[in-house]
């Protein structure tokens, strides 16, 4: 079992990358070994990229064949565009762990961006069952220096979005404008939730979300998992303004 709610910084990101990986191979051996029978997760880009690369890999017992991996946006571009968020997963990661090839979960990027957003749902609804939304067990999140998360930009009308699990996005603030996301009913219907922020550079958006107490939230702070956990993953350089419980580890 894990805590509900855990911000956790460590002195480095090569140490903040062991201990995560610490955590999602736990976190799989427990779902792997639930009725469910299988892990699902869906992982996000940006610099979480280079971190799951380097240490996913290095999970020597993990039963990637009950493995599931999705992913929480990405952009409409071709697979061998360097903007493609699975491409780069592909080419950095995926050739280094034997999750089946049918086991990950990809948008068509041939399709226009709305046929795009319904395909995906319908992929994710046949792997994740859910009442309402997908569940998955785990989904893995960066944050952008406004607060953005996925492609969940502020004061953008997505952040409103109740009824879809998959969105699409064709007017993104940040290029390219043709993006597919998660919305958020989906991020809070997860079972455990994992945020990364590494860098000073995220020190100010990190105190709003985490510290602040917004009329309009940040959407990175509208991630609030209903029945799951939430835990931040931070660097010293991330969190050194912060004044909430913290827990200073070396390792998990």
């Amino acid at each position: 079992m894990f805590p509900s709610r855990h911000h956790l910084v460590f002195p480095s990101v090569q140490e903040l990358g062991a201990s995560l990986v610490h955590f999602i191979a736990e976190l799989a051996n427990e779902s792997i070994h639930s009725p469910r029978g299988c892990f699902t997760v869906a992982l996000s880009g940006g610099s979480l990229i280079n971190i799951l690369s380097e240490e996913l890999p290095k999970i020597k017992t993990a039963d990637w064949k009950n493995w599931f991996i999705g992913f929480a946006d990405e952009r409409v571009v071709a697979f061998e565009d360097p903007e493609s968020t699975y491409g780069l997963y592909r080419t950095h990661l995926l050739t280094k762990i034997s999750v089946p090839e049918e086991h990950i979960l990809v948008i068509n990027p041939a399709l226009p961006v709305e046929d795009a957003a319904a395909d995906y749902e319908r992929k994710l609804k046949e792997v994740l069952p859910g009442d309402n939304f997908p569940v998955f067990d785990l989904i893995i999140l960066g944050m952008g220096p406004d607060g953005h998360t996925c492609s969940l930009f502020p004061d953008h009308p997505l952040l409103q979005e109740m009824e879809k699990s998959v969105a699409a996005i064709s007017d993104s603030p940040k290029p390219p404008p043709r993006r597919v996301t998660l919305t958020l009913p989906v991020l809070n219907s997860a079972r455990h939730v994992v945020f990364v922020a590494t860098g000073e550079s995220k020190g100010t958006v990190l105190k709003r979300v985490l510290e602040g107490n917004e009329k309009n939230p940040l959407p990175a702070a509208r991630v609030q998992p209903q029945n799951g956990s939430l835990h931040w993953f931070l660097d010293a350089p991330a969190a050194k303004d912060l004044i909430l419980p913290l827990e200073r580890l070396s390792t998990l």
